[in-house]
This record gives C-alpha cells, sequence and structure tokens, in this order.
C-alpha cells in the first residue's frame, strides 16, 4: 500500500517535470503497452508449448521479429531475443571470441561498458582504437588496428554524445580482411536509419528500452550464414541461439515499439534539439558542445558550462523539473569524467561541467524552450554560488 500512494504522488509530480533523459530510457508509448497488456493478463502461455495458447503467443513473437527486423533491413530469421542490450551485446562478443582463435579485438575507446568491460575480461589482446576531439573513430587508427585483428567492435552512436559513428567505413575495411564486426547500435536505433545491408555488419545490438518499448528486453542480429556459438544454454528456444522462456509479452512490446519508430518523425526531435541549445547559447556564454555537430543523432545535446559542476548543476535542475543526466547513466553519481570524454582529449574540469540532454517523441517545442530557461538559470545561480566568472562560447564542431 505504501508503495502504491509514493507511486500516486510521483506521478502527480512528474506531471510537471520536463524529461530529457531518453539516451538513458524512454516511456511505454501508449500503442506500445497497449500491445503488451493482454500478453501480461490472459496471454501467459509458455510460447514453446503445442497447444492453441501457446501457439498464439509464439505467432505473436513471430510477428514482433519481423517488426524488429523490418526497423534495420535484417530477415526476421536473423533476430535472436534477449533479455537486453547488455546481453544482446555479450552475446554477440561471446561467439566471436569463441569462434576466432587467434588475434586481437578491435573496439574503439568510446565504446559502452557492456563491450569495453567484456572484451578486457577475456585473456584475449584488446586494441582500443583512439577517436578525433569531436568523437568520431580515426580511421587511419583503426586500419593499422585491423592487422592481426580477429574480431571487431564499433558503436553505431555513442551514449553520451550522440556522435555518429562511420561504422559503414570500418566494416568495409574489416570485411576485405575477413574479419567480423558487431555493431553496439543500442543508441542509435529508432533514432536513425539502419540498414545492416548497407552497413555491412554481421551482427547488431539492440535494446527496446531506448527506443519507447519495455526494458528487459532486447534483440541481436546474426547475419544469415554467419556461425554463431550461444553464450545461453538450455531449452534450445530461439532456434538454440538463446535459450531460456521468451518474455512473450516484452517481446511483443518491442515490436510495436519498433513499429512505432519505423514512423517517427527525426526531423522534430531536430527541431526541438536545436531550439533548446539556441537557447543556451543564446542567453548564457561559456557553453561548449561537445562532440561534432555535423554527424550527431537528432535528440542528443552534450553540453560543458564554465564554472560549474555537474553534480551541482544536476541537482538544481532537478529542483527546477528538468531531468536530464551527467553523460551516461551508468557514469551519472561518479566523480571521475567519463571515458569517452578523456579518449576525445576534453580538459578534465570541462568534461567534469558535462551535461547531457537527450529528447524523444514524448517531448514539445514548448519544452525545450523552459528547459534552456532553466538551464539559464541553474548555471547562473550555481556560478553565483561557486563564486566563479564566465568565459567565451566555445563550440566544438566540424
Amino acid at each position: 500500500m505504501l508503495l502504491q500512494v509514493d507511486l500516486a504522488a510521483w506521478r502527480q509530480e512528474a506531471k510537471d517535470v520536463i524529461y530529457l533523459d531518453a539516451n538513458a530510457t524512454t516511456p511505454l508509448l501508449p500503442e506500445v503497452f497497449e500491445a503488451m497488456l493482454p500478453w501480461l493478463r490472459e496471454g501467459y502461455a509458455n510460447p514453446s508449448g503445442s497447444y492453441m495458447a501457446a501457439k498464439l503467443a509464439r505467432r505473436a513473437i513471430d510477428e514482433a521479429r519481423g517488426q524488429v527486423a523490418e526497423l534495420i533491413g535484417a530477415d526476421p530469421a536473423e533476430i535472436i531475443f534477449t533479455g537486453g542490450g547488455t546481453e544482446s551485446v555479450n552475446a554477440a562478443l561471446f561467439s566471436m571470441d569463441r569462434l576466432v582463435e587467434k588475434g586481437t579485438a578491435v573496439v574503439s575507446s568510446i565504446e559502452h561498458s557492456a563491450v569495453l568491460r567484456w572484451v578486457e575480461a577475456q585473456p584475449r589482446v584488446v586494441t582500443r582504437v583512439a577517436v578525433t576531439p569531436l568523437g568520431r573513430l580515426d580511421m587511419t587508427a583503426f586500419g593499422r588496428a585491423l592487422n592481426g585483428a580477429a574480431y571487431v567492435s564499433l558503436m553505431a552512436a555513442n551514449n553520451e554524445t550522440g556522435v555518429i559513428q562511420p561504422l559503414q567505413e570500418a566494416a568495409a575495411l574489416a570485411r576485405e580482411r575477413g574479419i567480423p564486426v558487431h555493431s553496439d547500435a543500442i543508441q542509435a536505433a529508432g533514432k536513425i536509419l539502419i540498414d545492416v545491408r548497407k552497413l555491412g555488419v554481421d551482427m547488431l545490438s539492440l535494446s527496446a528500452h531506448k527506443f519507447h518499448g519495455p526494458k528487459g528486453v532486447g534483440a541481436l542480429y546474426v547475419r544469415e550464414g554467419l556461425s554463431f556459438k550461444p553464450s545461453m544454454l538450455g531449452g534450445g528456444q530461439e532456434l538454440d541461439r538463446r535459450s531460456g522462456t521468451e518474455n512473450t509479452a516484452g517481446i511483443v512490446g518491442m515490436g510495436a515499439a519498433a513499429a512505432c519508430m519505423k514512423r517517427a518523425n527525426h526531423q522534430r526531435l531536430g527541431e526541438m534539439r536545436d531550439l533548446f541549445e539556441r537557447n543556451v547559447l543564446q542567453r548564457l556564454t561559456g557553453v561548449a558542445i561537445n562532440g561534432d555537430v555535423s554527424h550527431r543523432l537528432s535528440n542528443t545535446s552534450h553540453l560543458s558550462f564554465e564554472q560549474c559542476d555537474a553534480a551541482g548543476l544536476l541537482i538544481l535542475l532537478d529542483e527546477a523539473g528538468v531531468a536530464c543526466s551527467a553523460g551516461s547513466a551508468c557514469m551519472t553519481g561518479k566523480q571521475k569524467p567519463s571515458h569517452v570524454q578523456m579518449a576525445m582529449g576534453i580538459p578534465e574540469t570541462q568534461a567534469k561541467s558535462s551535461i547531457r540532454f537527450s529528447f524523444s517523441c514524448i517531448n514539445t517545442h514548448e519544452e525545450a524552450e523552459l528547459a534552456a530557461a532553466a538551464v539559464k538559470h541553474a548555471v547562473e545561480k550555481l556560478r553565483r554560488i561557486q563564486g566563479g566568472g564566465v568565459g567565451p562560447v566555445v563550440i566544438y564542431s566540424s
């Protein structure tokens, strides 16, 4: 009962919150919730069963598989459902690591911890390829790293800065040498057009809750004909590629969210983000946009504020009803700058003053303007408290 009372109070309070942390997670869209609801109630049968209720669950999963495949230009048979993005990443890396005996693991220096922590926990030598000051993969360094490589894992877009990586170009270089390529597209899916055929990747990871689906469900694309070694053994579900009883409701929700993202207006997201940034830059000095503004997800704004620390800004913005984060949600609350900003060569003081604002389809242009006003007041208040001055506007762009 106490939990219900607390949730009711939070719902009332949340009505006035401007949610700008979509790169951490997104709310369920109403149509996604409605699609899931029957499978949370009466559709509880195990989809591996032989009776009618089970066959209906299996049919629902197959339909969702087709919806997810369509989102990334794959065939339904190439989609494996998992328990989330981290599992999808780990499963891909496990398979490549076990199937390719010799060579190094090649990753970028700005990969998500789901990639970096996994590869560095293995006995294989790992090569972290540098990025440019704008946060894009250094292609010259990548080309050199391919010498003696066993496999490659490169993100499609960075979760902190939103910078889109030259994945197609990198995959083509690896393919020339017969090196398998996995991509963590968890932050990119649903925000930019993804076509696995054009990208030329062998495996690609997705997570439903990053594009308005439920948490606890993800997918892994495995190119047809590619050898695959499962990391989870058991009942042989997902064509023996990922054992474990399928989460029917979650999978249906992921499919519904994928279908919604096919119809999404990404231009509108970019308009809101740009409106927000223009307002902030016009009202404040000493602001930096981190990352390549020419190759960015349309929803992401990663800003640094001179003479401010991110922790203080987050408190003030939370009090003002703006929900955002200091870079990756995995790093919020930690005192050290993120490895992404360090890899880009951003000075530590600037890195510690960085905030990530990430929009989604639930936001409005009015919220973008209100959020910019809240940022202005928070930054000015913190600068007064800390007794700092202001400096010139610095914009990192190509």
